[in-house]
């Protein structure tokens, strides 16, 4: 069975063909990093002109390198939900064409679900249950995968994302944007041990709260400056790092253990991070888990991950009609409310 996936919840115009859900035949992406850079973030009016400008020659590029038209195709994936709406609405209204030009089943796929899906792609003997973190510049949350297609919520943030918390610490560190990425990097020469930062705590076991930390951070870099101190960025990007890596695993590892079982997985951009990958081997190792990751370039917004999740929809059953709209924000929970069966 193979499935076109379109991702454009962010940034990132993307369009993929996935056979079976595990093996692609085709992955297309248009970033444009290089221009939010200038703005040190990402201008949502722009992201939304560019996936205008973007989203044909991607999904024609994607159906080229797969050897495949549209009448060979089963369905057709996109991302619905969350994200920019802007954004959105193009991969969506654009998806919904070709949906009714061809007669292809259109699938809503949420993109934390596909995120997850990645670890699939990768990973074809990978089986639920499991428990997956999720962590990107949007998302963290903890999700208990109870079968490809069943997915409960245990924890999630209170207030700032993971990967937001990196950018945000870069910005005040004087890293250039994507954060992410360049505290990983800096990190690698830093002393993790060199500043101590604390662990915000969160109401559930299994919640994030990343803003008192960030701020900590922040109040460390200023109060430096207004005292003429030197700070060494490398050893905070280290010191931050090493604290967000320990807070997401102990999360992680913690709702395995109650939840009795031993499989667990990452996901999501942030899960490129190697401090974090290092940690969740170790960790994993140590307690007797099977830890599952995405190779790196499965991690960041791809329509692979979409086109995979898509076609274990489609298998249960799920689609939807010309009547889908996109949505900024919904809940793992409320997913189901947008499908068909």
């Amino acid at each position: 069975m193979r499935i076109l996936g379109i991702e454009s919840s962010c940034d990132e115009t993307a369009a993929a063909v996935v056979e079976d859900g595990t093996k692609v035949l085709s992955s297309v992406i248009a970033s444009q990093v290089d221009e939010h850079k200038l703005y040190g973030g990402v201008v949502p009016e722009i992201a939304s002109r560019r996936h205008c400008e973007n989203i044909c020659w991607v999904v024609s590029q994607a159906m080229e390198e797969a050897g495949t038209t549209l009448d060979a195709l089963d369905a057709i994936a996109v991302t619905y939900a969350p994200g920019l709406i802007g954004a959105l609405l193009v991969g969506v209204n654009f998806a919904k064409g070709l949906s009714l030009a061809s007669g292809k089943t259109l699938v809503p796929v949420h993109h934390i679900k596909g995120h997850i899906a990645a670890n699939h792609i990768a990973h074809p003997t990978l089986q639920p249950p499991y428990i997956c973190l999720v962590a990107s510049g949007g998302h963290s949350h903890i999700v208990r995968v109870r079968s490809h297609t069943s997915f409960e919520v245990l924890g999630r943030t209170t207030d700032d994302a993971a990967g937001e918390a990196f950018d945000k610490v870069a910005r005040v560190i004087g890293f250039p944007y994507p954060g992410g990425v360049q505290i990983d990097k800096a990190a690698q020469n830093g002393n993790p041990d060199a500043y101590r930062l604390p662990k915000p705590h969160a109401a559930g076991p299994y919640d994030f709260s990343f803003s008192g930390l960030k701020t900590a951070v922040i109040n460390l870099v200023h109060h430096a400056q207004q005292k003429g101190e030197t700070i060494h960025p490398d050893d905070v990007a280290a010191s931050f790092q090493k604290t967000v890596c320990e807070i997401l695993v102990d999360k992680l590892m913690r709702a395995a253990q109650d939840y009795g079982l031993d499989v667990v997985a990452v996901a999501g951009g942030v899960s490129a991070n190697s401090g974090l990958r290092a940690l969740l081997e170790k960790e994993a190792s140590r307690r007797g888990m099977q830890l599952y990751m995405p190779p790196l370039p499965l991690c960041g917004d791809n329509a692979a991950m979409i086109a995979s999740q898509g076609y274990y929809e489609l298998l249960d059953g799920r689609w939807a009609g010309a009547d889908l709209n996109a949505a900024a924000s919904m809940d793992l929970e409320r997913d189901n409310e947008s499908y068909r069966k």
